[in-house]
Parts: C-alpha cells; structure tokens; sequence
C-alpha cells in the first residue's frame, strides 16, 4: 500500500487522506473495507484460543444483578444459544500469523503505535456495554453482524462500582449496522456501544497511546540507567552500549557550614546541591530515542519465540534465494544509525539492508541491498534465526 493510492480498507481514501480527515479527529464508516472478508480464525478457534494459559481473556455478561466480568483462561464458556455473553481474546496476534498479517495491513500508522489484535465473540445481545477507549480503534466485523451506536458526547462519566467502564449516561447520536467485511474507525474518547445480532465476531485493530506520566516516567527510568552508567554499573536498561552521562561522583561537602541550633532541619546547601546534581543530566534526544527504542520493542508478556532449526548459515554469505522474515512477535524499529529489536538495542548500526528488513518485515536474500551486509550483520541475523526472531523461507 502506497500512501497516495486509495484502497477499500479505508473506503476509497488514501492513507494520507485518512490521516489528515479523520485519524484523531472522527469517526469512519467503511462498508466492505475488506471485500468477502474470511476470518483466518472460526468461533471454535477463539473458543479454544481462550483455554490456554498463554492468552489474556475476559468473559463479559450482564444478568439481573448487572455487569460481571471474569479473566480467562476457560474451560468452558456459555452456550452460542445462551444469549448476553461475550469472550474478549487479547493479542490474538501474537498467536496466529494471519490475524498479525491483517494486523499490519495497518502500517500506514507507526508501529510505535500500532499496538494488537484482540477478538471478541459473542452471543445474541452480547456486549460490553457503553463505553469510551482512550485510544484509536479499527472494529472489523468478522462473522455475523453487530449493532453500533456512537457519540461524540462530552459528558464521559462512568458508573461507580462496576468491573467495567460503562458510561453513566450514554446518548448514541448515531447508529450502523455492520456486516463480515465492514469496518468502523473511532477516535479516542468517542462513546460507543456494540450490541452482536446473532453469533457475532469482532476483530478490534487497538493502538498503543501512552500517557504523559508514562513518558515521564520512562524517561526519568531511562536517566538513571545513564547515571548508573557512568558510575560504571553497566546492569539496567543500556547493557550495551551505555549512552555518555555526567560525571556525578563527586560527593557533597559542606566545609564552612557554620554550627545549627536547628539540627532538625534540611540544609539548605543540601536542598541547592540537589537540585545542581539534576540539572547535570541531560533530557536529550539520544536519551529519549534510546528509551522509545527499547521500550516499544519490548515483547508482549505472552509472546513466544521458537528457536530456529536448519537455517542456513549467514556468516559467510546469504542463501542465493529465498527470505529473511521477521517472526510474528518480533518488534523491530529504528532511528537513525540505532536499531531496536524485542527491547535490546542491535549490537550493529541500522544499514539501509537493515532498515528494510524493519519496514517490510522481510528481505529478499537476492536482493542488492540484501548482497551487501556485513558479516556483523550477518552474524546477528544467524543469532536472531537461532534465537526465533527471524525466519528464513525458500519461497
């Protein structure tokens, strides 16, 4: 997909157009965004997706009482006859290559943001009620049909007392009904509600969107780690190689500080020397590309890498044919010469080889730019084989 071609998925527009009409800003119906649309995974599949220990699931259901919720895994769910009951499967695509494949069908948006596919089967009548998310969202309908209403209401108040986030006072001002193939984009913080007519499947495309505290904290994570560094602990976030930092071994000395009737008290040199010792580290580019880097590209909890067998050996040279592919849970990213992948920083510089292999998830081993890579990079790549991260494939 190229950025100025228009395309079904996002009903007619370009990627460029969408992101400048309506990413962030409003909501978008898109009937048949995925023509004949098959879902790679049955309600049986999901059904037994949620038995495993390995997959973060939630049963929701609404009864005389109100709104109840349990986390998987399940042995057993209700009944498809037993209406009201929905099963929420998380990061479905860490679990099964095609839900990932349709995942990145939307890498038009960062995969700094891109964040899961989670799916959700349901019941006649089943919902999780009216809510808001804080983040964007593609709701793909996969088998059966839905029922959604949405607001752009002001008012995001929740019920008190509740195991979910159900808005206090939803008013839908308007209303779809979406069949397999039909999608619908939402903004954070537009309300909406989804009520399944029949067995229903939803595929929701979520994204990642980190608060500020987050960010902050991150960061303030990340300087320490820099800190450590230059007092010579190299454990923590920056293994290798450790960014630069201050010179902050000097110890605090107070000569002339004349006698206290108020031992009591903090000294104010102490206060003063503080906040000097702070100022001294740097909030810096390098700083925050580093900490973006690793934390992105850290694997979900529930990811699993199996080691590769019988993968040729890349040291000497590529395999005349075939494809390095990046494993399903791999994340890798780049800025610059830095390259990130599963939450380390590569131990080589990202090359334009490299840099492709991180856009398009895959290299051709014939290709020029594939023919060029060094043996460092070449070695690292037979380590990420050996490691699951990547993949070869003859075809």
């Amino acid at each position: 997909m190229t950025l100025d071609t228009a395309t079904a998925l996002l009903g007619g527009l370009t990627p460029r157009q969408f992101m400048k009409r309506h990413w962030q800003r409003k909501p978008l119906l898109i009937r048949q965004a995925i023509p004949g649309f098959q879902p790679s995974l049955s309600m049986v599949d999901i059904r037994k997706l949620v038995r495993r220990e390995e997959v973060e699931s939630r049963l929701i259901w609404r009864d005389d009482r109100g709104w109840n919720m349990k986390s998987g895994p399940f042995a057993r769910l209700p009944s498809s006859q037993k209406p009201g009951w929905t099963v929420l499967a998380q990061s479905v695509d860490l679990h099964d290559d095609a839900t990932a494949e349709l995942m990145r069908r939307f890498r038009f948006i960062s995969d700094a943001r891109l964040d899961d596919a989670m799916i959700s089967i349901a019941s006649d009548g089943g919902g999780v009620g009216p809510h808001f998310d804080s983040y964007d969202v593609f709701l793909l309908q996969a088998h059966g049909r839905r029922r959604w209403r949405i607001s752009r209401q002001k008012d995001l108040s929740l019920q008190p007392g509740l195991p979910l986030k159900i808005l206090s006072d939803f008013q839908p001002e308007e209303e779809f009904i979406l069949e397999p193939g039909d999608m619908l984009y939402l903004p954070p913080h537009v309300a909406h509600d989804g009520i399944a007519q029949g067995d229903c499947m939803t595929i929701s495309i979520g994204f990642r969107a980190p608060t500020q505290a987050a960010l902050a904290s991150g960061m303030l994570e990340a300087a320490n780690d820099r800190i450590m560094a230059g007092l010579g602990d190299m454990g923590g976030l920056y293994a290798e190689p450790p960014l630069p930092g201050p010179d902050l071994s000097t110890t605090y000395a107070d000569r002339g500080v004349p006698a206290t009737e108020t031992p009591a008290e903090l000294p104010r040199a102490m206060l003063d020397a503080a906040l000097a010792a702070v100022r001294k580290i740097r909030y810096d580019e390098a700083l925050a590309t580093r900490f973006l880097g690793v934390w992105l590209t850290e694997p979900p909890t529930h990811a699993y890498f199996e080691p590769g067998e019988d993968h040729p050996a890349l040291e000497q040279a590529l395999p005349a044919t075939g494809r390095l592919v990046l494993d399903r849970c791999t994340r890798l990213m780049y800025r610059g010469k830095q390259l990130f992948i599963n939450g380390e920083v590569a131990r080589t510089p990202a090359s334009a080889p490299l840099k492709q292999l991180a856009d398009a998830r895959s290299l051709d081993c014939a290709s020029p730019s594939a023919r060029r890579l060094d043996p460092a990079a070449r070695a690292m790549l037979e380590q990420w084989l050996e490691d699951g991260w990547l993949h070869y494939s003859e075809t």
